[in-house]
């Protein structure tokens, strides 16, 4: 069974999240499909851009708890999309949550739907945004990943647009794409390749520095008895120990 569906339209690749069953989420198999999907991308020169959206109601809840990734293997998948040398456009009609936000972040361009809510919920697991933080800090504005990283609030579409989370978003998110594919297609390959270069410069720069520390401590936090309690807490659908 496959976890990624591909269509593709005058040159824009659809690559979707495609198991509703868990929410989207990172487990080991998605992130390996993921990623063996954006290389293929990366060598087909017809592939001029590539839109990552969902099936289902949720665009991903963050790491599969009965199967996550290794950490280096979501370091991997968000440099991957980072490095890749043509645009990746996230496109989100449903929930998105915790690593999933890493996904959004890495993406060159993000457009969200009216409906679209967002969170960091690794805090009340007992865990960090710690790879997500790659791209994520580049990119976002300080104050507020201050905020709803330690809080795990709810973000609503408008909240996430201003923050750096979003690009933009709407009603109709196909609408608000638009004119964002109709430029893509328009430009010439090497035009897109460099400015993206340009543009993913400084993330890749927290990469090289960051990297196998922001692993070190996922790696840590995941296996504390904390983070143990918190994620049986949350498969159990109840309030871990420690909520007041």
């Amino acid at each position: 069974m496959t976890l990624i569906g591909r269509t593709r339209a005058r040159g824009i690749e659809t690559l979707s999240l495609d198991s509703p069953a868990n929410r989207n989420a990172l487990s080991a198999a998605l992130v390996g499909e993921l990623a063996d999907a954006l290389t293929d991308c990366a060598k087909d020169t017809d592939v001029r851009a590539i839109v990552l959206t969902h099936t289902g109601n949720t665009f991903c809840a963050g790491a599969d708890l009965r199967d996550p990734p290794h950490p280096d293997g979501l370091v991997q998948l968000l440099r991957q999309i980072v490095e890749l040398r043509k645009p990746v456009v996230a496109r989100v009609t449903g929930h998105v949550r915790a690593g999933g936000l890493g996904l959004l972040a890495a993406c060159d361009i993000a457009a969200g739907s009216t409906e679209s809510t967002f969170a960091f919920t690794e805090v009340r697991i007992g865990v960090a945004p710690a790879v997500i933080s790659l791209p994520l800090l580049p990119r976002t504005d300080p104050r507020a990943l201050a905020r709803y990283y330690l809080t795990g609030e709810r973000i609503d579409a408008a909240e996430a647009t201003r923050i750096g989370l979003l690009t933009a978003a709407g009603e109709d998110v196909d609408a608000v794409l638009e004119p964002v594919l109709d430029g893509l297609r328009r430009a010439a390959p090497q035009g897109l390749a460099e400015t993206k270069h340009l543009l993913t410069a400084k993330v890749l720069e927290t990469f090289d520095r960051d990297a196998a520390d922001l692993t070190a401590l996922s790696a840590r936090l995941f296996s504390s008895p904390q983070a143990r309690e918190g994620m049986t807490a949350f498969l159990e659908r109840r309030d871990p120990t420690w909520v007041l």
